[in-house]
């Protein structure tokens, strides 16, 4: 068992040429936001989620966001007040999209405010988790350093301050260190460089950011093990230990760095190594109902499998949620950057199986599949990144599929903002409460998560209309 917690668990200034990288298929995601207030018709096992959240959401996806006191949050307020709080009137399915982004319009202007203030305290600093409602701060080197100047990034692009950029842009310069030093980096160069340099160059156009995110691209591409095909996850976390056969699910998220690398490059050993392993991590990771295992050991000399692990979950055959939100985003953005239908059809089964088991309120628990007794924590982290993994899928799909997608993306950021959302002047740092870190180890349980803002902005921003990512 490890023995710290690993949760591993349009471009403005734009240098030209840039932006083109960005593209996706929009046409079918288009169409989904136009019509998306119509009824769904998912396929079995949607159909009992889709009845426990008709009554919050589907019928009243309001144009604008909730107008009740900056106090009145989910701690004290009935959910469907809250919801129905930006009007009576029902919107009209025409009208849906428009909706959508008015509301994220509204939710996105409380996001600067509160990221504001706590740009002022934090800096160029990396918080990780929010204990007690303050977030703690981890050293450059921790898996999850990008966030935090990705969020700002994110800001900044849509109209933010330039101050904004500014942190960013320190918050880069400090992960020299980590990325010169090498020996404390590990599969995670992905969640710590895509939003850092890569943003910043497909932003800005930065050469200096174009060659840490390839000379990171190249660190992640030595971590290959070729006789099982997989990446490794980690390095020893003490003297002895023998982690070189592990492989997890949280790596299908740091892939789109070496996609990337090989679309700047022009180099294909980046895209092979990444296709590699997204199908190493399709063959063995994901089980039949669309659940998937966290970690999975390898024979690192035969690359055959040796056992799954329950990792961050609560049990090997367990479905730990943000597990399944890792696949469900990695593996459409496999798809996305390297056509392979299998990652797609992987992709929209995950989704499905997530879908099918959220709860009434629409925010998912740590663990899809919990034994009775055992304390079933929301986590707000895995809810976010299935909600802007939802609507990049979306736009990946047929246009007669992409509303199913979008609906629900859509849907999971509204229950969100709804149930761990807090935006009073005195509310506990963090854009999004009851996240849930490494429950096994007992450590982060109901707390603001940076990954989780930091996914939430972005799922914000795709219903804004931005459909580029840095991804």
């Amino acid at each position: 068992m490890m023995t710290r917690e690993r949760e591993r668990e349009d471009d403005r200034g734009a240098a030209p040429g840039v932006s083109d990288r960005l593209t996706v298929k929009q046409e079918p995601l288009a169409a989904a936001r136009r019509s998306s207030g119509s009824a769904i018709q998912p396929g079995a096992g949607v159909q009992d989620y889709e009845q426990g959240v008709e009554s919050l959401l589907d019928e009243q996806p309001q144009a604008q966001a909730s107008t009740a006191p900056e106090d009145a949050n989910c701690a004290g307020q009935d959910m469907e007040e809250k919801l129905a709080n930006g009007g009576s009137k029902p919107v009209e399915p025409a009208d849906a999209a428009d909706a959508d982004a008015a509301y994220a319009a509204a939710v996105w202007e409380r996001v600067v405010r509160k990221t504001g203030v706590l740009a002022g305290r934090i800096g160029s600093q990396f918080p990780h988790a929010a204990p007690g409602g303050v977030y703690e701060l981890a050293e450059p080197h921790w898996w999850t350093a990008g966030f935090w100047p990705g969020l700002l990034w994110l800001l900044y692009r849509d109209g933010g301050e330039a101050s904004l950029r500014q942190l960013a842009e320190e918050c880069e310069r400090r992960l020299d260190e980590p990325l010169q030093s090498y020996e404390r980096l590990d599969h995670d160069l992905g969640f710590m460089w895509s939003l850092t340099s890569v943003a910043n160059y497909k932003l800005t156009g930065n050469p200096e950011s174009r060659r840490r995110a390839l000379q990171a691209a190249s660190h992640l591409l030595g971590r290959f093990n070729l006789q099982g095909r997989y990446i490794r996850a980690w390095n020893p976390w003490r003297e002895g230990e023998r982690n070189e056969g592990l492989a997890i699910m949280d790596c299908m998220m740091n892939l789109p760095l070496l996609y990337w690398a090989s679309e700047e490059s022009g180099d294909p050993r980046f895209r092979h190594v990444a296709v590699a392993h997204a199908t190493t991590t399709l063959r063995h990771f994901v089980r039949a109902d669309g659940s998937t295992h966290h970690v999975i050991r390898f024979d690192p000399e035969t690359g055959e499998v040796a056992e799954a692990l329950g990792g961050q979950g609560y049990a090997p055959q367990s479905a730990w949620s943000r597990g399944s939100s890792w696949a469900l985003y990695g593996f459409a953005l496999s798809y996305k950057y390297s056509g392979d239908r299998s990652f797609l059809d992987a992709a929209k089964k995950v989704a499905h199986y997530f879908i099918a088991n959220l709860p009434e309120d629409g925010v998912p628990e740590w663990d899809f599949r919990l034994p009775a007794g055992v304390r079933r924590y929301k986590d707000s982290s895995a809810g976010a990144c299935a909600a802007s993994g939802l609507l990049e899928l979306a736009g990946l799909v047929p246009e007669e599929e992409a509303e199913l997608y979008y609906r629900h993306g859509a849907r999971l950021v509204r229950s969100l903002e709804a149930v761990c959302g807090r935006w009073e002047e005195d509310a506990p740092e963090g854009l999004l409460q009851h996240g849930t870190g490494h429950y096994p180890e007992q450590k982060n349980l109901d707390v603001p998560l940076i990954y989780g803002d930091y996914f939430f902005v972005e799922a914000l921003a795709k219903l804004r209309g931005r459909r580029d990512i840095f991804w």
